[in-house]
């Protein structure tokens, strides 16, 4: 029975095979195989005829920079020439005073020889404008530095920074820096004030008698809290009498 069956299974087999062999034959499939065949495989190509490799080892002589390999091994020197400082003596224009014992006015003095100020200020006139400046430690010391009114400064001093001159009661001049940005005088200043042994309390009249040219009334004070006008009064009154 089942040998019957395997018969029968390999005669289809070869049945459908021996189909299939005259459908390819008619359709040329084998010829389009063995064409496909030969085209596809590469023709071997030539061997190259390449020399061996030998390793070997050589000694070569190490780059150098040009810089360094033209360089001379002795160093090259050259002559400088070397300038001394020299210290000179500092000059001094001025007199300087011992502040040591500087006198601070009171409240007493400082008005005092301000209403005296005013009063000598009243005489002099409205043909020249006139201000009257109390003297604090900072003018007559340390900095020396002499501030105005700004209203003064705006209406009736120049609008720029310059040199104006500051003439005393016998007419000698001394050339200030008025800074018309800061509304004050700077250099000159101090040796006008020390010329003229300002101190603490003093009370100056300031008369714009030209556009850059200040005369200046001076009202000194004494430890007393006496004008130094006060002082040269008496004297007159005693020799008189």
């Amino acid at each position: 029975m089942v040998m019957s069956k395997a018969k029968k299974y390999e005669a289809a087999r070869e049945k459908r095979l021996e189909e299939n062999m005259k459908r390819m034959e008619q359709l040329h499939l084998p010829l389009l195989s063995l064409a496909l065949k030969n085209a596809s495989s590469p023709k071997p190509s030539p061997m190259k005829n390449t020399k061996p490799r030998i390793a070997r080892t050589e000694l070569v002589p190490v780059r150098r920079s040009l810089r360094f390999s033209n360089k001379s091994p002795s160093p090259q020197y050259k002559e400088i020439t070397l300038y001394e400082r020299v210290h000179l003596p500092r000059r001094i224009t001025y007199s300087t005073r011992d502040l040591s014992n500087r006198v601070y006015a009171s409240e007493e003095a400082r008005d005092c020889a301000v209403k005296k100020a005013e009063e000598l200020e009243s005489t002099l006139g409205s043909d020249y404008p006139t201000l009257v400046r109390s003297m604090l430690p900072s003018h007559v010391s340390g900095g020396f530095w002499l501030g105005l009114p700004s209203h003064f400064c705006k209406r009736k001093l120049p609008r720029t920074d310059g040199v104006v001159s500051l003439v005393d009661e016998q007419g000698e001049e001394w050339p200030v820096n008025y800074l018309a940005r800061k509304n004050g005088l700077s250099g000159g200043w101090k040796k006008f004030s020390i010329d003229h042994g300002l101190v603490d309390g003093d009370a100056l009249i300031f008369q714009l008698i030209r556009p850059t040219v200040l005369k200046v009334f001076i009202t000194k004070m004494d430890g007393s809290g006496k004008t130094e006008t006060d002082k040269t009064n008496k004297v007159e009154e005693s020799i008189e009498h």
